[in-house]
């Protein structure tokens, strides 16, 4: 007689996946955060030793793609292992690091491990959750606390215990998360859900050559400036905030409220996308990038606080809003692949950012940078203005 599998409570899997997402943000800027405190024992500048990064944010975008076909071919489940486990040795193995070569081979299997979680636990995600919208943003929300961790956490241990515990101690604790998740989430078939093709307005088939071909310009563009300015807002935050926050755990916590003011942004549109179309939540947070990026590149002091918030909310409101795309539009069998190409275009053009800054601030600074990523900025939001206006999510799709 066959053994009867009992079915995994989708509870239990989601609480898994959200603290999936929060170790894959934060392990991913650790280094950023870290790096202000590695610049003696490496004898490297600023600019030379963020450049060592590169790999894992390659890795990040490229390795998305086998993730993601594996995701949806082998098992779920046993990808979340690898990722769980493997994120955290890497991290381990960063923090053992006595040359250069060893802390660049680290980070990039960082980013190795790092790539399995969207593709796969973002569908993962959206299989189980009821309210699609409401589970995406809320999802959106630990990720976007990962960040904000990943300086608070980084400039506490770092002003403690020295750069290596920033690396092991969180390193240790994903491991033991995947012993937790390997007892209490078994391997099950893909839970299916019933799925329409959205209609616009009139009713009319949305193209989906329209719905992709916007989605990959803001997935590339949202990608540059995303991942430039999570890499540099501790450095940025040092410089403008002068001798205000001289140690680096006062920092750490700064950085980090501007960075949780984004979770506030992705709980917040979450649910409004399960009421309204996704064009208008997409125009108005895109809208107000450029603005803010510019804000960031002239203003001192105080200010940059606040600015740096307000970019915040709206670049990972922004990021709920992708998602919700492919959720809306992908038959889920086909919805690992899906968000591994998103992620793979996202990612890919976000390790550019690297070479981006390791060029432009040694030249032009900080300022240089934030205006260049204005002008991406301004590419984002025209891709939000041709997105076509669709029926809210819930009158989409709804669970079989």
């Amino acid at each position: 007689m066959s053994q009867v599998i009992r079915p995994n409570s989708p509870r239990t899997v989601i609480h898994f996946i959200n603290a999936a997402h929060v170790i894959d943000h934060m392990f991913m800027l650790i280094f950023p955060a870290a790096v202000l405190g590695m610049t003696q024992a490496f004898a490297l500048d600023y600019a030379q030793l963020i450049g060592l990064s590169l790999g894992g944010f390659i890795a990040f975008g490229a390795c998305s793609l086998p993730a993601g076909w594996l995701g949806d071919r082998w098992s779920r489940r046993h990808m979340m292992l690898l990722f769980f486990f493997g994120i955290g040795a890497a991290s381990i193995i960063t923090g053992l690091s006595t040359s250069t070569t060893m802390l660049a081979v680290g980070m990039t299997l960082v980013g190795v491990f790092a790539a399995i979680y969207h593709p796969v636990g973002t569908a993962m995600l959206v299989a189980y959750a009821q309210n699609r919208g409401r589970e995406i943003g809320v999802n959106g929300m630990w990720g976007n606390l990962g960040v904000a961790f990943s300086a608070l956490l980084t400039g506490f241990l770092v002003a403690q215990f020295g750069w290596r515990s920033a690396f092991i101690l969180p390193g240790c604790i994903s491991i033991l998360i995947g012993l937790m998740f390997a007892l209490q989430v078994k391997d099950e078939p893909i839970p299916m859900r019933a799925h329409t093709a959205p209609k616009g307005r009139t009713g009319q088939r949305i193209s989906m050559v329209m719905v992709f071909s916007v989605l990959a310009i803001a997935t590339a563009t949202g990608g540059v400036v995303f991942n430039a300015t999570t890499m540099t807002y501790p450095k940025l935050f040092q410089d403008r905030l002068h001798d205000l926050f001289a140690s680096p755990q006062t920092l750490g916590l700064i950085v980090s409220l501007a960075y949780a003011f984004g979770a506030v942004a992705q709980l917040t549109i979450g649910r409004f996308l399960d009421r309204f179309s996704l064009k208008w939540p997409f125009v108005i947070l895109t809208v107000c990038q450029a603005p803010f990026l510019f804000g960031l590149a002239y203003t001192d002091s105080w200010p940059v606080v606040l600015l740096g918030a307000g970019f915040m909310f709206v670049v990972f409101g922004q990021v709920t809003v992708n998602d919700a795309m492919v959720a809306n539009f992908v038959a889920p069998q086909w919805q690992s692949r899906v968000f591994a190409l998103r992620y793979f275009l996202s990612f890919g053009a976000s390790a550019t950012a690297i070479p981006l800054i390791a060029f432009v601030e040694p030249r032009q600074g900080l300022t240089g940078l934030y205006v260049i990523l204005a002008g991406f900025a301004a590419l984002t939001f025209a891709a939000a203005l041709i997105f076509p206006r669709t029926p809210a999510e819930n009158h989409v799709a709804q669970p079989a």
